[in-house]
């Protein structure tokens, strides 16, 4: 009995250490193919990273999914299988090292298969515990298995498990996810990115574009939330920088629409049909790929401008005739080598304790897929393209960075030293956020950190797919720079297909002399000429400039000196005008000269001081001609006409005096009215008074209504500068007619006597008189030619008075003289003669 009770002791405990034992095997078994179902790769560690990698592209029969059945992943993308690698070989370079001392990383890996819903499921399986999701009303203590996630590739997939870990504020850093909306942290709290917001991705498209003027182009972009949103950014940017779009097309997002081919036709079609040279791609690399196909089958060449979700992709570079779709630029994020990457895929194995059905598919398709077994609408790699080589490793250097972002942030959370880390693994997932927010960290001697979006501001590399053969190669060709909102080019690095650059413009280039006139929309418009004084020095202006300094004929490309319309000293009518009024002054030199010599001579005797004083007044006069040549002034201005009306006056008066005189001898057949006139017969005095007058009249002409220099054009090219005679005209007519007062008095006296001595006068007058009387309305009509026109009356009227008053007594002078000197000469011979006749007689006898 005993026994039998030991028996039964002893068994109880083994049979519920067995029970227990059976459990847990069957839990661990649970366990074990629950990880099989969801996740393709994982690692245990002290902590644990979630990696959502969309390793497949497509999602089998998922048109006609109806209920929510386990969903089958298709479509091996080598990409994103490559980038799950790069993270899973930098979070064992850390175990490998001391960075967190005594902790080890682990990682478990889903494949979304590029699908948003199924993202969602890949986090709710991580977020579970016990195999069952946590529903909380607080999750401020939710200690969640997952500490962190890496991922997704593309946006469309971000932002729906973003949304979800903001509940969790579990925190989500993404190394290509670039959608603008993300940088919402309102909206997205948790949310994080090793690359720039596609918000300076179009501001950076849009400067390239800008560069080389290309503002007639075409976009085409997926149908998601992240085409839309590149899309709009794109339209504000193109909009500031006066890009405008000719068409806009969509495709889906879901490689398996069962349309997909007839879209693509689609777009080709409108891409033929259109003008626009260079096109946008806002599209995943398997729909470039279809198009290009497409574009090819059609031998259709554009400008290709890629979205960074296409630019670096290396199968599309491989692709058959790649160098017949044209010129292909893009931008992709500033990257970097992953130190002992290559090596690691060249072994490429799970680590001990570790497990990855991505790497054992991967080994799979490589040793037995052939060209044969490519379907039309596969999305397979081929056998050439499944080498691993085909990825561009420095695509991938973002999930390193995205990873040692976390380690930072993990290392100051655990206070972590260079031999351990002093706080529980354990933590709460949300306290990492402030911390990556604020932490600036190294790595391979960059220094990263987050914005307050949670974004990298790094700029982007502009790229080129340069020709290599049959196939492109990757060739960075410029930078653009985010805290500058600038793009540099390296233009020497570009090879153009025909060396020149294309053309994508709704309008051809204005030329410079024009500038544009803007038609419906600001990108089409029609040349149209500048018009005279305005100028355009560079193509495509938007208005003519003025010319400041200068003008121009109408469609100048430039500024040109005005050409003075000025009486030059050089030319032909000036070097006429100063020989004539040389002439002149050295005539009335000489006689002055004449006359101080025969100042007793009876044509000078009596009027001898007058005739001096109207030889200087004409003098003055002439002098005033040379006033007029060259570039006036406003002092220059003044001096031509004082000179000229004050020195023609002072002559007009001794010749008035002169006939006055006359006039008194006239007056004999009434000497009481002789009389009365005699007593205002003084010369000197006459002369000063009326002299007098037009110096007050000059006075007070210059001082209320002083000269200017005037400008205006006559041409396009030429700018006349005349002298005004003040605002308003007062004081030049009253010089004027002052002078032809005084000269119709001399007129007028000098023909009521009629004599021989009166002649002069008169006919000095009339010459005075007509040459101003056919000058005035000249003077009035002609603006440009008024200085030519008031010096030619000038001249005749100086000669006229010269001609009249002087040329008689030279001629009575010289002749006379001449006269006396015969007769003398005759004398002498004569006398001579006579004296040689009486001496010949006297010898005689």
């Amino acid at each position: 009995m005993s026994s039998r009770l030991h028996n039964m002791t002893t068994f109880v405990p083994r049979l519920c250490l067995y029970v227990l034992g059976v459990t847990v095997m069957v839990g661990l078994v649970a366990r074990c193919d629950l990880n099989r179902s969801h996740f393709g790769a994982y690692l245990h560690g002290d902590i644990v990273f979630g990696i959502l990698a969309s390793v497949h592209s497509n999602i089998k029969d998922l048109q006609d999914r109806t209920c929510p059945e386990m969903y089958t992943c298709k479509d091996f993308d080598l990409i994103p299988f490559v980038s799950s690698l790069a993270a899973i070989h930098t979070i064992e370079e850390i175990n490998n090292s001391s960075f967190l001392p005594g902790i080890k990383l682990g990682y478990l890996i889903c494949d979304p298969c590029a699908y948003g819903t199924k993202a969602l499921e890949c986090v709710e399986h991580m977020l579970a515990v016990d195999g069952s999701p946590t529903v909380l009303s607080d999750y401020s203590n939710f200690t969640s298995p997952i500490k962190a996630f890496l991922g997704e590739r593309y946006s469309e997939l971000s932002i729906p498990v973003a949304k979800l870990l903001s509940l969790y504020m579990i925190p989500q850093i993404s190394s290509t996810s670039t959608a603008p909306a993300l940088s919402d942290k309102l909206r997205y709290a948790s949310f994080l990115r090793v690359v720039p917001s596609d918000v300076y991705q179009t501001q950076a498209l849009v400067k390239l574009m800008t560069h080389y003027s290309w503002n007639w182009v075409g976009v085409v972009t997926l149908d998601d939330e992240y085409g839309r949103a590149v899309l709009e950014n794109f339209l504000q940017d193109a909009q500031k920088e006066q890009v405008c779009l000719q068409f806009h097309e969509v495709l889906p997002n879901y490689l398996g629409f069962l349309n997909i081919d007839e879209k693509i036709k689609m777009v080709a079609d409108r891409i033929e049909s259109s003008n626009a040279t260079a096109v946008l791609l806002i599209l995943r690399p398997e729909l470039v790929q279809m198009l290009f196909k497409e574009m090819i089958k059609r031998n259709i060449r554009r400008v290709w401008i890629a979205g960074d979700a296409w630019s670096t992709t290396h199968f599309l570079m491989k692709m058959t005739d790649i160098n017949k779709v044209g010129d292909i630029f893009g931008f992709t994020f500033v990257t970097g080598y992953i130190p002992g990457f290559e090596g690691y895929l060249r072994n490429l194995r799970p680590s001990p304790g570790a497990r990855n059905d991505f790497i054992s598919e991967y080994k799979q398709m490589s040793s037995n897929c052939t060209q044969s077994q490519q379907s039309k609408n596969s999305f397979l790699l081929d056998c050439n393209e499944m080498d691993l080589h085909n990825v561009d490793l420095t695509e991938t250097y973002g999930q390193r960075v995205a990873v040692y972002a976390i380690a930072h942030a993990i290392k100051k959370l655990l206070k972590c030293d260079s031999t351990s880390c002093t706080e529980d693994t354990n933590f709460l997932p949300w306290k990492l956020i402030s911390i990556l927010r604020q932490m600036r960290f190294t790595l391979d001697n960059e220094t990263y950190f987050f914005n307050k979006d949670g974004d990298f501001e790094n700029g982007y590399d502009l790229i080129t797919w340069k020709k290599d053969g049959d196939k492109r190669v990757l060739d960075v060709v410029g930078k653009f720079l985010i805290s500058s909102n600038n793009i540099d080019v390296y233009e020497d690095k570009i090879s153009w297909f025909n060396n020149t650059v294309p053309e994508s413009r709704c309008s051809k280039r204005c030329p410079p002399g024009t500038y544009k006139h803007i038609l419906n929309i600001t990108c089409c418009y029609t040349c149209t000429d500048c018009s005279a004084g305005y100028y355009s020095d560079q193509e495509d202006q938007p208005t003519c400039t003025k010319c400041i300094n200068g003008t121009s004929p109408p469609n100048s490309a430039k500024c040109v000196e005005w050409k003075l319309g000025i009486l030059e000293w050089s030319a032909a009518h000036s070097i006429v005008v100063m020989i004539g009024t040389v002439i002149g002054i050295l005539l009335l030199v000489f006689s002055i000269i004449l006359f101080i010599i025969y100042r007793n001579h009876e044509t000078v005797k009596i009027n001898f001081i007058l005739l001096c004083i109207m030889a200087v007044g004409l003098i003055v006069s002439f002098g005033s001609v040379i006033a007029f040549l060259g570039n006036p002034s406003s002092h220059q201005c003044m001096v031509q006409q004082a000179m000229y009306g004050l020195g023609f006056t002072l002559t007009v008066s001794c010749i008035l005096v002169k006939a006055f005189g006359s006039f008194l001898v006239f007056m004999s057949y009434d000497p009481n009215r002789q009389l009365f006139l005699s007593k205002f017969n003084r010369a000197f005095v006459n002369i000063g008074l009326l002299t007098g007058v037009q110096v007050l009249i000059c006075l007070f002409w210059f001082i209320f209504d002083p000269l200017k220099v005037d400008e205006y054009a006559t041409d396009h090219i030429t700018m006349i500068r005349l002298c005004t005679q003040g605002s308003t005209f007062v004081g030049f007519a009253m010089m004027h007619i002052y002078i032809a007062v005084l000269a119709i008095l001399c007129f007028f006296l000098a023909f009521k006597v009629r004599t021989r001595e009166t002649e002069p006068t008169v006919f000095s007058m009339l010459f005075h008189l007509f040459a101003w009387l056919c000058a005035i309305p000249l003077f009035v009509t002609l603006k440009e030619q008024r200085p030519t026109i008031q010096l030619s009356a000038i001249m005749v009227s100086n000669y006229g008075v010269m001609l009249c008053h002087f040329t008689p007594r030279w001629y009575r002078i010289l002749s006379e003289n001449t006269l006396k000197r015969t007769k003398s000469q005759q004398v002498s011979l004569c006398t001579k003669g006579e004296l040689q006749e009486s001496s010949s007689t006297y010898t005689d006898q």
